[in-house]
């Protein structure tokens, strides 16, 4: 696939900007990705912007970052495979690199709660109204409906993300398209989801920090993780603090802390460990390895897509886990919500953030550019606490 003259460059502004003000973890980047490529630029469709989260949902690794990658390449062919995930990756390593230098100088992180505490509701609005426009695309019948209810309620009680995507899929393929042959690749699926969780379960302890070690280690992260940064926290503990004796908890935890809070994918958080334990060096072997299985997964499956179309049993599986990733950005915003809308004045934003996404279709970097201000201004004036 051969880019138009000027593609790339469009690839390249719009993923910087986007790895700049992608605050909120992977539902709040797919919300401001559908914004940017579906309504504002319109370089996919709904159906084939869902079409890709599915597809992103359903290998290993960040989905907002597999999506940024698959996303520059529809745009601009090959280079804008490698540009799309490079360029929103990009600005929360640099950010996560500043972090990591004053950490480890001071021994402490920055505060920066109280513009996140204008954000934060600003960005459930974007993922809310996201949501609702991407709902209506994967909901097709009352059968969509049930499983998009379903994995809701069963994302809500702790269920494993990857066994709802592929069940999503698995019902609505046989209820609508009939096709038995589709369980064997269920089981295939489900196996593989299996080994990739087991994988990481081996036994050692005080080893020495070496680069071989640390990029392999973040290596096989980023080939076999499902799920969130919680996730991600259950697999950097059990190698960096329980197998290997690199990190203490209370490190670990700060790690986290940074790579939720800065914007961009929470996988900068290897950067982050990276650079604690072996400077610069570290902390870019620790990028490359944790994020490089995402390009190459993405690579690998991207010509699968439109065959998926093209098979009717295929493209009801597709449909089934289009609703299933809806119904878990869902389950994802009502626990943001509930740790974000705290008072009158976050109740306030949400509902400013979504009048204005609703009737003005303002551009959703100034809401978010708004809120950090709004918080700011709101705790300066001691008024927030």
């Amino acid at each position: 696939m051969t880019p138009a003259p000027g593609r790339l460059g469009e690839v390249a502004r719009l993923f910087l900007k986007l790895g700049v003000i992608g605050f909120g973890g992977p539902a709040a980047h797919i919300a401001l990705m559908r914004e940017e490529v579906v309504r504002r630029r319109r370089w996919v469709s709904d159906e084939r912007f869902l079409d890709l989260v599915g597809m992103a949902n359903l290998i290993p690794g960040p989905t907002s970052t597999e999506l940024s990658i698959y996303l520059g390449y529809v745009r601009a062919g090959w280079p804008g495979l490698l540009v799309g995930g490079i360029c929103f990756i990009g600005p929360a390593v640099v950010i996560v690199l500043a972090l990591a230098w004053l950490y480890v100088r001071y021994g402490t992180t920055p505060a920066v709660t109280s513009a996140l505490y204008g954000i934060t509701p600003v960005i459930i609005a974007i993922v809310a109204h996201a949501m609702w426009g991407l709902g209506r695309t994967a909901v097709k019948g009352p059968v969509s409906v049930l499983v998009g209810l379903g994995a809701l309620v069963l994302a809500l009680a702790g269920v494993n993300v990857l066994l709802l995507l592929v069940a999503g899929g698995v019902v609505v393929m046989l209820l609508q398209a009939r096709a038995p042959r589709a369980v064997g690749l269920v089981a295939a699926l489900t196996a593989l989801g299996g080994a990739g969780a087991a994988s990481g379960q081996t036994a050692a302890g005080g080893v020495p920090v070496t680069l071989g070690t640390l990029f392999l280690t973040f290596l096989k992260i980023g080939a076999v993780l499902y799920g969130s940064g919680y996730v991600l926290l259950a697999f950097l503990r059990d190698d960096l603090v329980e197998r290997l004796g690199w990190l203490t908890d209370r490190q670990l935890l700060d790690a986290i802390a940074v790579g939720q809070f800065t914007p961009g994918p929470v996988f900068t958080t290897a950067t982050f460990i990276g650079y604690v334990l072996a400077g610069s060096v570290g902390a870019l072997l620790a990028t490359v390895a944790i994020f490089l299985p995402s390009f190459v997964f993405v690579a690998a499956s991207r010509p699968l897509l439109p065959r998926l179309r093209r098979s009717r049993w295929a493209g009801a599986f597709l449909d089934g886990v289009n609703v299933a990733a809806v119904a878990l950005m869902a389950a994802v915003t009502w626990q943001l919500a509930r740790a974000a809308i705290v008072d009158g004045f976050t109740v306030a934003l949400l509902i400013l953030s979504g009048a204005a996404l609703l009737a003005a279709r303002v551009n959703s970097a100034w809401l978010i550019v708004g809120g950090a201000a709004a918080g700011l201004g709101y705790r300066l004036a001691g008024w927030g606490g």
